[in-house]
């Protein structure tokens, strides 16, 4: 009878290392949390606002998500909340359906991750090729990058189009409008968050001479600081300073409400849902890659326990599930806030949820003060990030692999550009299992093998006989159906590593080509999962020998 598998038990990791929690982990928490929320308060605007949706969105999205990934997740150090993953997706969304139609689409799909966690599913997100990863990634960075370019210049564009041509177009019929002003600014912010991390970083004797110099070691000391903080808080006093002509998030916003945003169900229907089905299975798909893919990250990086991948995709599932109500966006885990998590001293989930308090705090005391922020700098903010998102040198490695690999990675990065990442990640997939099927149909052997007497063909099987290797058992059929007289066939299968149902009518059809010229087919060394098929088809019953062999056989799988 068929029994089916346990459901995921419901075990946050902050429950397991709560135990024996000390007061000098507390601290180290507290330290990581604080620092990885101030980094999280300019791409929290940032993603919010190339996403379509106004700042508040992603900074609450940050500050619930971010709570409740930590408080439930399967993850000691990972950081939740919007991510730059989602932007292109997100922004195509509220193009094509609306605000309203994205909060239902990222409830379906928090309620899709918490099932997919709650059926222990998450392993499955696994099974996507690097490649595939590689490619979409890199294409979406290429998407983040291009959609910028509006706001570094300051370009006099109403809306900007959602697709990678229709960008094109509108981005040259108004280079003209060019603010020289906001580039400055724009490129400024980038160029200085290349630079900030690696200051003074080259030890020399030059360089702790300096260090002597209160005025200079206190100036290198805030190089500590983290880049996008700096860069938005100098620029932005600098433009309000200088009294720039640029546009800033109270121009165009005017600003960010200083009160916890009000709890709104949105305008549901099963209609609307039915309508939504790709939206929701592409926001779910991100969602479980990117969260698990940084949980791994983490696990490389950090020396606490490995991640539980079910466990993370139901605490995923039900931040996306929450976040709509308060008017948030989709929220994954991000790899850029935790690695600064991780090397700021993080232990625990405390960390991620005093990450989340210290937005709330920031955005609860300080928001009037973001109006000032001037929209080129957050754009400089988001190339920053999308180049460091990109892995570029993967490309430059492309001779070193397989034509498989090149033509997976390119197809779903030309794919994830030119039409959207759901239809990437199927082509990707599609073409993954195709060439899967291919490669293990080339490693399929059936090899001659010297024949014990005159009138009798032996051959040794290696591999996997399945419906793409079939036709490989094709020239035994032709051997047998060329010859006149009667034709014994022995087929030595120690090295038949499994079968299916199209390889096992392949085996049917080479025994009726047999049986009709009066000869006899044997099968010789079968493993477990080939010799269970045999059987349970009833094709045993038609081989030569079968008893027998199965009884020589017994020996051997007892010892086994």
């Amino acid at each position: 009878m068929f029994k089916a598998p346990p459901l995921a038990a419901f075990r946050p990791r902050l429950m397991q290392d709560l135990r024996g929690y000390s007061g000098e982990r507390l601290a180290r928490d507290v330290g990581a949390g604080a620092t990885v929320g101030i980094v999280a308060l300019p791409l929290a605007m940032a993603f919010a606002i190339a996403s379509g949706l106004k700042p508040e969105a992603g900074l609450w999205t940050a500050i619930i998500a971010g709570f409740v990934i930590s408080a439930l997740g399967g993850t000691s150090v990972q950081i939740g909340g919007p991510a730059g993953a989602f932007i292109v997706i997100v922004y195509g969304i509220v193009e094509r359906y609306g605000v309203a139609n994205l909060l239902i689409a990222t409830t379906s799909a928090g309620v899709l991750l918490f099932l997919l966690g709650l059926f222990r599913l998450g392993t499955l997100v696994r099974y996507v090729p690097v490649s595939v990863v590689i490619g979409f990634t890199n294409g979406i960075a290429v998407l983040i990058g291009l959609s910028q370019l509006r706001d570094l210049m300051g370009l006099d564009i109403t809306k900007m189009p959602a697709d990678f041509f229709g960008q094109l177009h509108a981005l040259a019929l108004h280079l003209g409008s060019i603010n020289l002003h906001a580039l400055g600014l724009g490129v400024l912010c980038v160029v200085g968050l290349f630079i900030w991390p690696r200051l003074w970083a080259v030890d020399s004797q030059f360089r702790r001479q300096l260090d002597q110099i209160d005025t200079v070691s206190a100036l290198r000391a805030t190089s500590r600081l983290p880049a996008p903080v700096v860069a938005l808080v100098s620029l932005s006093l600098l433009s309000w300073a200088m009294e720039f002509p640029v546009e800033t998030i109270g121009t165009r916003f005017g600003g960010i409400p200083q009160t916890v945003p009000a709890f709104a169900l949105p305008d549901f229907s099963w209609e609307t849902v039915r309508l939504l089905v790709t939206p929701t299975l592409t926001i779910a798909l991100l969602g479980a890659i990117e969260s698990l893919l940084c949980a791994r990250v983490a696990d490389q990086l950090s020396e606490t326990p490995k991640h539980d991948p079910n466990q993370e995709l139901m605490a995923q599932g039900i931040a996306n599930a929450i976040v709509p109500f308060f008017g948030g966006m989709p929220a994954t885990g991000t790899i850029a806030r935790t690695v600064t998590n991780i090397r700021a001293g993080a232990t625990s989930p405390v960390a991620g949820i005093v990450h989340a308090a210290t937005l709330a705090a920031v955005v609860l005391l300080a928001a009037p003060l973001a109006q000032h922020i001037p929209l080129a700098v957050l754009a400089g903010v988001l190339l920053f990030v999308a180049w460091n998102m990109g892995e570029w040198r993967e490309f430059g490695r492309l001779k070193h692999f397989t034509n498989h690999y090149r033509l997976m990675l390119v197809s779903t990065f030309l794919a994830t550009v030119i039409f959207d990442l759901t239809v990437a990640v199927e082509l990707g997939l599609v073409m993954a299992c195709v060439l899967f099927v291919r490669r293990q149909s080339e490693v399929f052997r059936a090899d001659p093998q010297a024949a014990p007497a005159a009138g009798t063909l032996r051959y040794a099987l290696y591999g996997s006989l399945f419906f793409g290797a079939t036709a490989k058992i094709d020239p035994i059929v032709a051997a047998v159906e060329s010859s006149a007289a009667p034709v014994h066939v022995e087929l030595e299968a120690s090295r038949l590593v499994s079968l299916d149902t199209t390889g096992l009518d392949a085996l049917e059809q080479l025994h009726k080509a047999i049986h009709k010229r009066g000869g006899q087919l044997t099968m010789s060394g079968l493993n477990p999962q080939p010799r269970s098929l045999i059987e349970r088809s009833g094709f045993a019953m038609r081989l030569q020998g079968w008893e027998a062999a199965e009884a020589s056989q017994a020996p051997e799988a007892e010892a086994r």
